[in-house]
């Protein structure tokens, strides 16, 4: 395996003594940690760090009170005015600063929007792969000290020396240690020997880490666009002609060829010696897309998090050279460190993995909006089911919208039949199959077609029902019912990971013989194997997919028809590419329908239409059944009739009614404590200290709650929230800084607040 050859970087020197009486035109840093803090906190700089210290590297500080040794960002660097006794930096960690200006500003921006420390922002967008130098290692490096080459001559010295010297000073440079030996033909005794005489100095140095060549592809020729690809692609081209930023959201259904249109457009962009960064929802995408870029561009970078430590560092260091023209990644590459970006894409936009759901709590698509107007740059959203908070902007001409309304080569998109199983016999006996699900795909496989199924619960069965006390088996440390797995012969919580063997008997009533409730995908795969016997099954979930490449190795699998049905859950709903593929089943579309969310219906919808859109895209055409105890809901309907704008016009008509997004924005606080008593005491304390400073600072903030959130115990924790909702974002950043300072919540209760929420459980 071919290996760039290894780079040097400087460490900084030893740490200096902390404090230090500042004087007058003295350096002071700017330092935030990774702790829910507001402010910067002032550091003087040493005359020795001063060189070293840059805004967007670490530095080591001590702080509080016990002036404990803290590593912190350093986001700025002024002149002190003398007056006031400063703590001093002890030590520089990065030489080169790990972020540009134009990112600690956007990260200045996402620790506002979203209500978090700043230094919070900087530890989460900067990989521990990064901040921890993976893949390199510290070696010795020596150079000349001040002013020895110059009277080199006059020095009377032995020959190897000498040479170990000269071989120094022609360098110019410091030389690691098997560097110089060579050079000067020697061993390292006259290296020590120069250095115990005080003629050449040691310095630490880190390699680079080592970047793996890649094989260059053979890049393939762009692809032939239709008139609807064509007048999309000019509208795009016109903005980076131009130099004008702009949020393009591309509305295309599946199949309609957003991808070539995104690689036509980075074309341009690569034309110009800029960058492009793509995001893609899901790592079960990622090495799809990343096959389609490395067949049309030469030089293309991953980020995610499959990635081990080393190989996220090679990448970042890497694309931070400006030697990548392509990012490929999911929801964190968008902070990637790329020089010179000329475009931001967003494929399948609407997902919500594209939300962080711990701090920083950001979502992916206002961050990349964000940076793209800094740089002024375009952005792209595509998605067969954009967001009804992005198909609003558009029509409020906030964006600009583009429309695919076509499949490419013309072809149909695939009818949808709705299959009523409140009557079907196999339903009622416990099957997930139906019997005209059954015969669809027995048609399929005798004509030579592969088959997705649908499911989005994973496990065997999702509950286990004691018939005499009415009672399911619940997981000790949350609300929620336990899973069995047949594979691993446990009950698992899905959300704490919590296992244990299968009980025998019922822990509430001692009842021996639980009932299996439900049907999950393991389920489902043993059904598929036996009504469907010398047909080849594979099932992609979280649990079967847990080895890194395994997504990949079952997606070519599938793909070289080394299997005849997909089964499993929403990772294999959207944005995959399956010309075979000639009947999707939707097992049961009503899981997410009955969830208490706000977005249920749009989410409902968008999987059954993302899921639908994986058949019908190569000659043979397709068809997709979807089984539902609920044939006349709406959102159901719409989503059979592939009626986007019709399921789009009723919920924004609903949401508008109900003041909800995207008529509103929403930040829920959640409070959650090991004593159920004392998470609901300080629900309501704090929840009334907000009404009541709301009605001071912004008596536009609507409050509802305290409320028990609808999963009660999470991982061991009792959780009540309350939410604040209000027509701007402004407002509730207003109250939430007026109110924080005098929160104090008790020491054993924990707050979050969540900007723009998607998880209401």
């Amino acid at each position: 395996m071919n290996r760039s050859q290894p780079q040097l970087f400087e460490v900084a020197p030893a740490p200096l003594p902390f404090e230090i009486a500042a004087e007058e035109d003295l350096l002071v840093a700017q330092v935030v940690f990774d702790r829910p803090l507001e402010e910067a906190y002032s550091y003087l700089v040493p005359e020795p760090l001063r060189e070293l210290i840059a805004t967007g590297g670490r530095v080591r500080v001590p702080f509080g009170r016990g002036n404990t040794p803290t590593t912190g960002f350093c986001v700025g660097l002024d002149h002190g005015t003398g007056g006031k006794r400063l703590k001093s930096v002890s030590e520089v960690l990065d030489r080169r600063p790990l972020l540009s200006s134009e990112m600690l500003d956007v990260t200045r921006w996402i620790a506002d929007r979203y209500l978090c420390g700043w230094g919070q922002v900087l530890n989460a967008v900067v990989p521990a792969g990064v901040r921890k130098q993976a893949g390199t290692r510290e070696i010795t490096c020596y150079e000349a000290a001040p002013g020895v080459c110059e009277r080199a001559s006059e020095l009377r010295l032995p020959a190897k020396q000498r040479a170990v010297l000269t071989s120094l000073c022609t360098a110019g440079r410091a030389l690691a240690v098997d560097e110089l030996s060579a050079a000067a033909a020697c061993g390292a005794s006259p290296i020590r020997a120069l250095h115990d005489k005080g003629l050449i100095v040691p310095l630490r140095r880190r390699t680079a880490p080592e970047a793996v060549a890649e094989a260059v592809p053979e890049i393939a020729p762009d692809l032939q666009l239709n008139a609807d690809q064509t007048r999309a692609l000019d509208a795009i081209l016109r903005l980076l002609r131009e130099q004008q930023h702009a949020t393009v959201l591309l509305h295309g259904v599946t199949g309609s060829g957003k991808t070539e249109v995104y690689i036509q457009a980075i074309r341009e962009v690569v034309s110009y010696g800029r960058q492009a960064i793509v995001l893609v929802p899901e790592i079960s995408l990622t090495p799809q897309t990343i096959r389609r870029f490395r067949s049309r561009f030469p030089s293309v970078a991953v980020l995610h998090s499959h990635l081990s430590d080393a190989e996220r560092h090679t990448q970042w260091e890497q694309i931070a050279q400006g030697r990548v023209q392509v990012v490929v990644g999911a929801r964190s590459a968008v902070f990637a460190p790329t020089p010179h970006l000329g475009l931001i894409v967003i494929d399948e936009e609407h997902e919500n993995s594209f939300k962080q759901n711990s701090t920083p709590r950001y979502h992916a698509r206002e961050v990349a909006r964000e940076r793209a107007q800094r740089e002024n740059i375009p952005l792209i959203l595509g998605s067969a089911t954009p967001t009804l908070e992005s198909l609003h902007r558009a029509r409020q001409g906030d964006d600009v919208l583009l429309s695919l309304p076509s499949r490419v080569a013309d072809r149909p998109l695939p009818p949808v039949v709705i299959v009523d199983t409140r009557n079907d016999p196999q339903i009622g006996m416990g099957h997930a199959i139906g019997r005209a699900l059954q015969n669809a795909v027995q048609r399929a496989l005798k004509a030579g077609g592969q088959v997705i199924l649908f499911l989005n619960l994973r496990g065997y069965s999702p509950i286990l029902w004691c018939p005499r006390c009415q009672s399911t088996v619940h997981c000790p440390e949350c609300d929620i019912s336990l899973t069995w797995h047949r594979d691993r012969e446990q009950i698992v919580c899905h959300s704490c990971e919590y296992a244990a063997p299968r009980p025998r008997e019922c822990p509430r009533c001692g009842m021996p013989g639980l009932r299996y409730l439900g049907t999950g995908t393991q389920r489902l795969e043993q059904e598929v194997r036996a009504k469907f016997a010398g047909h080849r099954a594979l099932r992609m979930d979280s649990d079967a997919m847990r080895k890194p490449g395994s997504h990949d190795a079952a997606l070519d699998a599938f793909r070289n028809k080394e299997a005849d049905i997909l089964l499993g859950t929403q990772m294999i709903a959207k944005g995959l590419d399956f010309p075979n593929v000639t009947l999707v089943g939707v097992v049961d579309a009503d899981t997410l329908l009955q969830q208490p969310d706000i977005r249920a219906a749009e989410r409902t919808f968008q999987l059954i239409a993302q899921v639908a859109g994986r058949t019908g895209r190569g000659d043979q055409g397709g068809r997709v059944l979807v089984q539902t105890s609920s044939p006349d809901d709406p959102v159901i309907r719409a989503a059979a009739q592939h009626d986007y704008l019709g399921f789009a016009r009723a919920e924004l008509q609903h949401r508008r009614e109900l003041e909800l997004p995207p008529f509103a924005h929403l930040a829920r606080v959640i409070l959650r404590a090991t004593s159920d008593d004392v998470a609901q005491a300080e629900a309501r304390r704090i929840a009334t200290l907000m009404r009541e400073t709301a009605e001071k600072v912004a008596p536009e903030v609507r409050l509802l709650g305290p409320a028990p959130c609808p999963i009660l115990k999470l991982r061991g924790h009792y959780r009540y929230h309350f939410r604040m909702q209000a027509s701007e974002v402004e407002p509730l950043q207003r109250l939430w800084r007026a109110v924080r300072p005098n929160l104090s919540p008790a020491p054993d209760v924990e707050l979050t607040i969540d900007v723009d929420p998607l998880d209401m459980r």
